[in-house]
């Protein structure tokens, strides 16, 4: 029962935050041209703040010391983003590291008739072909862009990750003939990705499920690096089968799953050891050879 007062919790601040937060980035691009796909301009008019112009904050570190860039999704039940709750700690950790960082705002809530997560998955497609269209002007390497999602967002990690190759949309322009396929992914407690927790918690703990069918896994599948907590109703299992399927595609992944936690880690306190997670984040991405490691820290290939 507290796991689902804590969800609901989680959806209703995710809510508020689509309407109350406000960007203060260094550069903000919408996605779209003009209305995204799917979707009716009238509908922005009559919903007001609850659909907004689906959009990346670019925020520039510093002192920057990578050409890499993480683009982070927050969760929301993909009824909202939870943009303060889940986005500002990784994002702030990342850019004083010296890393590249976009925020992403994709559409919320769920659109009627299609799948629950159609319409962010099209935005993260065209999030990842746009922040390449601005690799130049942004300092960015085209092939070191990845992904790193929490909860729905982690589901949306995924998709981005496993699934890059199969089509969302028409072209609309020519950002559009850049690739989507992201480099590496960092799904945190990904939500609904297990068959016995489509749309909700685990109802089996996750123990004898599969993977929903969502995933590709496709021939582009990056990397991954794999945060969850082991008393999160969303099931740890959800990581530990997808490794699974990574390993038997010889992709190499790394998994962290802290005992106890819950989702969104309500229960933990701010020196539990799982609020160090960004930095075992970190040193992946070095182990991995997008951040530049320290000699006695190298990893051979």
């Amino acid at each position: 029962m507290k796991s689902r007062r804590n969800l609901a919790i989680f959806c209703l601040l995710a809510i508020f935050f689509v309407v109350t937060t406000t960007a203060n980035a260094f550069d903000v691009v919408n996605l779209w041209p003009s209305t995204p796909p799917g979707d009716k301009a009238e509908q922005y008019q009559e919903n007001g703040g609850a659909w907004y112009t689906p959009r990346i904050e670019f925020w520039r570190p510093e002192k920057q010391t990578t050409d890499a860039c993480i683009i982070i999704s927050c969760g929301g039940c993909y009824n909202g983003v939870a943009y303060e709750v889940e986005g500002v700690a990784p994002r702030d950790f990342f850019l004083d590291k010296g890393i590249a960082v976009c925020m992403l705002w994709y559409r919320t809530p769920r659109r009627p008739g299609v799948e629950k997560h159609f319409a962010a998955w099209q935005d993260v497609q065209r999030a990842v072909r746009v922040t390449r269209s601005h690799a130049d002007e942004w300092n960015i390497d085209p092939n070191k862009i990845g992904v790193m999602g929490f909860s729905a967002g982690g589901h949306l990690c995924l998709m981005a990750a496993t699934s890059s190759m199969t089509k969302t949309y028409e072209p609309v322009d020519d950002v559009d003939k850049l690739p989507c396929n992201i480099n590496f992914a960092i799904p945190v407690y990904p939500a609904y990705t297990l068959d016995d927790g489509v749309d909700n918690e685990n109802t089996g703990g996750g123990n004898d499920a599969q993977l929903v069918k969502d995933f590709a896994f496709d021939e582009k599948t990056p990397p991954m690096c794999f945060i969850h907590g082991d008393g999160d109703g969303y099931s740890s299992m959800a990581s530990v089968m997808c490794y699974r399927q990574l390993r038997k595609m010889g992709i190499p992944g790394e998994m962290h799953i802290y005992a106890y936690a819950n989702h969104a880690f309500f229960n933990c306190g701010p020196d539990a050891p799982i609020r160090k997670y960004p930095q075992r984040v970190y040193e992946w991405l070095q182990t991995l050879g997008v951040i530049e490691a320290p000699e006695s820290a190298k990893v051979e290939h």
